[in-house]
């Protein structure tokens, strides 16, 4: 999740080019298995229910993050970014991640279940799923504020009722997010929202939110092979409580790829470039972990499973993560229009890995330096 930006965006479309002419387009237990991986897809594989009390939202367990649409990857055409998200949808795809500073990411969605709504029967409709977080300024947080805040994110994405509101709080020392906590309940009970979420919270902070009786369904947190921590501390927590995990950076913005095999980013422009900035961002947590040579070992390990399995490397590394403990769902970021990832990211529900895989990753992954001591417990880089 990028935390570029902490004020309410209003609906612009500043990084989009000019709008065309439009036209539709139909386009947990872990395995125990020691033979070559690969299960039928089903519902129970792709979907999962995160719930809390009388609380539940079921999500696609691969997620669509639109980080990509707030500027960084490249331009958007407004028209494209909606084809892209109904084929993305049309594959099963159909959860997408959003947040009030990335753009004119909810603006999009709002075209888009709009889309939905005219050109796709009601069973498909009811499978869309739009989380969007709040990342409000450090202010007062009284109920008119925060009441007017999620209108803008209702009206952006034309719903009367959010799915999900994932909130994220700067500053711990300033006990106002219990108090945005209980007012974003207040607008639950109203519904304005259905289910109430945090992104980036540690386990400390959780914790006593869950002891204020907010029905926190889950958390978003960053979470890959490189970056373990949520499973020291968080998942234990989690486990026993109910609260689920959302992962983001599990493919650390395309660093866990074959694009990055065997490359030197020491030698100037002998690699690819780093040129986004969830690449420069993940990148660093490379260096925190153990540096790219280290890393180079990780890619050589994951790229001989992914070739066993018939599947890539982000296949493999978002699917060792699902399989964690308490995690629910894992993001994937998208460059709508641009580039997809359709079949990868679909690959993952059919993939099983054995013991032998998952033993092999482990043995690298524990080879980096304990990050829960470099860097802090979940969303701790943001407090630094």
């Amino acid at each position: 999740m990028a935390m570029a930006m902490a004020a309410i965006v209003k609906p612009v479309f500043s990084n989009l080019t000019h709008i065309k002419s439009s036209t539709t387009t139909n386009t947990t237990t872990r395995p125990r298995a020691s033979v070559k991986c690969c299960a039928v897809r089903t519902e129970e594989t792709q979907r999962v229910t995160l719930a809390n009390g009388n609380d539940s939202l079921d999500i696609c367990r691969v997620l669509n993050g639109m980080w990509q649409t707030s500027g960084g990857w490249g331009r958007i055409d407004r028209d494209d970014a909606v084809e892209a998200m109904l084929r993305y949808a049309d594959s099963g795809l159909s959860t997408f991640d959003m947040a009030d500073h990335y753009g004119p990411a909810e603006d999009l969605y709002g075209i888009f279940i709009n889309r939905v709504r005219r050109e796709r029967p009601p069973e498909f409709l009811e499978k869309i799923r739009g989380l969007t977080k709040w990342v409000p300024p450090p202010v007062k947080m009284t109920s008119s504020y925060v009441r007017e805040s999620i209108n803008v994110s209702r009206k952006r994405m034309d719903v009367a009722s959010l799915d999900m509101l994932q909130f994220h709080w700067w500053d711990y020392s300033n006990p106002g997010y219990l108090d945005a906590l209980k007012h974003l309940t207040d607008l639950k009970e109203e519904g304005k929202i259905k289910t109430v979420a945090l992104t980036n919270f540690d386990t400390e902070r959780l914790q006593i939110i869950l002891e204020n009786k907010i029905p926190i369904v889950s958390n978003q947190v960053q979470h890959s092979i490189v970056d373990m921590r949520p499973q020291q501390k968080m998942a234990e927590l989690c486990q026993h409580t109910g609260v689920k995990l959302i992962t983001y950076g599990t493919v650390m913005g395309g660093l866990l790829s074959e694009k990055f095999l065997d490359t030197n980013l020491s030698i100037p422009f002998a690699g690819p470039s780093l040129n986004t900035p969830s690449l420069q961002k993940y990148k660093r947590m490379v260096d925190a972990w153990g540096g790219w040579s280290q890393f180079q070992v990780l890619l050589q390990t994951l790229k001989k499973v992914a070739s066993k399995h018939g599947v890539s490397i982000p296949t493999v590394a978002v699917k060792y993560i699902l399989d964690q403990p308490a995690v629910a769902g894992s993001m994937i970021g998208v460059r709508l229009g641009l580039s997809d990832h359709i079949q990868d990211s679909n690959a993952i529900f059919s993939l099983v890995l054995d013991n032998d895989d998952v033993n092999s990753i482990q043995e690298i992954s524990k080879k980096g330096k304990d990050l829960l001591r470099v860097i802090g417990d979940c969303g701790d880089e943001y407090r630094r």
